[in-house]
């Protein structure tokens, strides 16, 4: 079979391991007598392949390019040559003649009816249509004698090592004869002979394919049934009423969303699908008022984490099914009868909403209203500082926290009668999903063991890493070279804006669990708007900075003492273009650092103790919010936080109003660290520069210096810890 394909689109002989992989996938996907006429897909996944997405091995393609990475009046595509199907990835496998690389994508136009020709690769430009006539083409036979083996040996390796050629697009060429180079080191591709069928067929089944459209979708039974659950669970929550189409009333259209869930290992769990309305033709005033998302912070997050450590409680998950289709609407809306699902004779009729829907401006804010009050109900209170935070008691010592962020509900507590009852009671108000033990929340991974409690982003962290091209390179030991200072117009060119945003982005949203990584990142923050080179080598350092501290993240050690402290710093004038100044804080509860921030301050400073004397300030608000949480969750801080600086003068002009004449023109605000201090709320403590941890938010650092601080962090890999996983 893969001798056919390469003949009937001549392609050279180097592309044998693509055709022997695409006629694997084709087979299984083909009825056998072995299995009484249905295909091994369908017998090892329980549902028919689709087949809408199969195209020729060989076709010559277009490949869309991203209006980010082009300018207007560039070409929109690029030309391409299909050589298989994506296995762990969803998409299209295409050969690019220009560079001689494969990549992947899914945004593909097919001319199957042409061939390439092939004496022309580099220039990759010509495309010869395919005569009527049958056509003698030989393939090219210019291989390496290395590629000579049993044809029992051409069995595909390690996903990960297949996903090294279509990931890293800017590492491995195809060449010649066949053989794949890279940049970075090589990786060892032979193929083993002996392998489990299971694993064989997981490979070769697992080209994801989500469909773009209800026609496409239509197609698949899986899709189908997807489909007819969504609506079943809109009919059972009662989420709408058919009715005659109102003539003085908008009516808001819908549409289906098709995704594909994965298992951790990547195999797929589910197909689900959602119906969405499309809430951007909505009017405010008119079809909605209030809009709002409950939405956790992540200091939060992590501060209940903390807490659950001290105190040795387990951490638990919750997922909420169509959560939004629980929040009852006060406003009247219509909606158009979803495509395909038109009732019979009641074509012109609509639905009135009843409930929310998702895609409306007002369904979170109607979930949020819905899930509050089953709060009040249950006996919860709710904190003052965090509006999705809830707190009960009973009559003794036990306490159940629970954190809301939108559908997900994390929660722990003292007494596992109290989290019985609770998850009990929640899954007959809500179609709810026990996710057990919490191990992954809003991308952070949560490693929990008798010992500790692990937060890592290690799996996003490897996605950012491929999705900019670093997979594999070379990593460095700190994110910023010592002393590095960075200005808006350095004199380097250029570079890509949408790109440098991307990156800037996914590394501000690592610093949820990477404080190592927090001034580097709100440094690059700084120019968003026309970053040149510099900036861009700057970020990418960072990235590489990240692949060599994959498994790296915050540990918090189970039985130490609650007592919160803090440290902050400043690094005075550390802007080179308009001379201000950086500030740090670090908190702790005794185990690991919680709540971090790196902030530039908005006024330009005049000496180092205005500057320290400034980030107390910002310092002393955030730690007089987390006393606060604090106090909810029970744990009321009797004593005066102590807030470690490294600076006496602005530990004195805290204390006292003295240095007048240096600082009579700082602002009012930031004297309301006099108060705290006065009403015993913080207590600033002097500490050696050497061991201001704090130090690593405000400034680059040399190799020893940072190392050192990140360890005082609790920043650690988990390969290095030690304790048995809670069953």
């Amino acid at each position: 079979m893969a001798k056919s394909m390469l003949r009937e689109k001549c392609i050279p002989y180097e592309f044998w391991a693509e055709a022997v992989n695409t006629a694997v996938y084709l087979l299984n996907r083909c009825p056998t007598k072995a299995l009484n006429k249905i295909t091994p897909f369908e017998a090892f996944t329980g549902r028919k392949p689709g087949v809408a997405h199969l195209k020729i091995f060989g076709s010559p393609c277009h490949v869309l390019i991203p209006s980010a990475l082009r300018h207007k009046l560039e070409e929109n595509s690029h030309k391409c040559i299909f050589v298989g199907y994506g296995l762990c990835e969803k998409g299209y496998r295409l050969f690019d003649p220009s560079n001689r690389k494969i990549i992947l994508s899914r945004d593909v136009k097919f001319d199957e009816e042409s061939l390439w020709k092939w004496d022309n690769v580099q220039e990759g430009e010509i495309i010869v249509p395919i005569p009527a006539e049958n056509q003698n083409c030989e393939p090219r036979l210019d291989l390496d004698t290395s590629l000579q083996m049993d044809a029992e040996t051409l069995v595909q390796d390690e996903p990960s090592q297949d996903l090294d050629i279509s990931t890293q697009m800017g590492e491995n060429t195809i060449l010649k004869d066949g053989r794949i180079s890279g940049s970075s080191q090589a990786i060892n591709h032979t193929p083993k002979k002996w392998r489990s069928v299971n694993e064989i067929m997981a490979q070769c089944n697992m080209c994801i394919v989500e469909p773009e459209n209800f026609e496409d979708a239509n197609l698949d039974e899986s899709w189908r049934n997807a489909m007819m659950a969504e609506l079943e669970m809109i009919e059972k929550n009662n989420t709408w009423t058919l009715v005659d189409r109102p003539f003085d009333k908008p009516i808001i259209g819908v549409k289906w969303v098709y995704k594909t869930k994965l298992n951790l290992d990547g195999t797929v769990q589910k197909n689900k699908a959602r119906l969405v309305a499309k809430g951007y033709s909505q009017k405010p005033g008119i079809d909605y008022n209030e809009t709002f998302a409950p939405v956790a912070r992540l200091d939060t997050i992590r501060t209940l984490i903390a807490l659950a450590a001290q105190k040795e409680w387990n951490m638990y998950q919750l997922d909420v099914k169509s959560a939004f289709l629980n929040g009852v609407l006060k406003e009247e809306v219509y909606v158009e009868q979803p495509q395909g699902f038109v009732q019979k004779n009641e074509e012109i009729k609509v639905y009135k909403l009843n409930k929310a829907l998702y895609g409306l401006k007002q369904a979170p804010r109607a979930w949020y209203d819905e899930i509050d009050s089953y709060f009040n109900k249950a006996g919860f209170k709710k904190s003052p500082s965090e509006a999705t935070l809830y707190i009960k008691t009973d009559e003794g010592s036990g306490i159940l926290i629970v954190s809301l962020y939108v559908d997900d509900i994390v929660y722990t507590g003292s007494c596992v009668e109290m989290l019985e009852e609770f998850k009990n009671d929640m899954m007959k108000h809500y179609e709810m999903t026990d996710l057990g033990l919490l191990y992954h929340f809003l991308g952070m991974g949560v490693v929990q063991t008798d010992k500790f409690i692990f937060l890592h982003q290690k799996k996003y962290a490897m996605k950012v890493i491929e999705r900019f091209g670093l997979k594999g390179c070379k990593s460095v030991a700190t994110p910023l070279v010592a002393n590095e200072r960075l200005c808006k117009e350095d004199g380097s060119e250029m570079a890509d804006e949408s790109e440098y945003r991307q990156i800037v982005g996914s590394l501000l949203y690592l610093t949820a669990t990477r404080p190592d990584i927090m001034f580097a990142s709100s440094l690059l923050a700084r120019f968003m708007h026309n970053p040149t080179r510099k900036h861009m080598g700057t970020a990418k350092r960072v990235l590489r900075y990240v692949q060599g501290t994959l498994e790296y993240g915050v540990e918090y050690k189970k039985g130490k003492a609650a007592t919160l402290i803090g440290y902050c710093d400043s690094d005075w004038a550390g802007s080179e273009y308009d001379r201000r100044s950086t500030s740090g804080y670090v908190f702790t509860l005794g185990s690991g650092m919680f709540s971090w921030a790196s902030i530039k301050q908005n006024t330009i400073a005049l000496s180092t103790a205005e500057a320290e004397y400034v980030s107390a300030a910002e310092a002393t608000s955030q730690a007089k919010w987390l006393r606060f949480i604090l106090e909810d969750f029970g744990e009321e801080q009797v004593e005066g936080t102590p807030i470690l600086c490294d600076n006496t003068s602005a530990i004195a002009m805290a204390k006292n109003p003295v240095f007048h004449q240096k600082s009579r023109h700082i602002s009012r605000k930031f004297h309301f660290i006099r108060e705290a201090i006065q009403a015993k709320e913080i207590e600033l403590i002097y500490c050696k520069s050497e061991d201001q941890i704090a130090d690593i938010l405000t400034k680059a650092l040399s190799k020893d210096r940072f190392v050192h601080l990140r360890n005082l962090l609790g920043v650690k890999s988990v390969k290095g810890l030690e304790g048995s996983v809670d069953e």
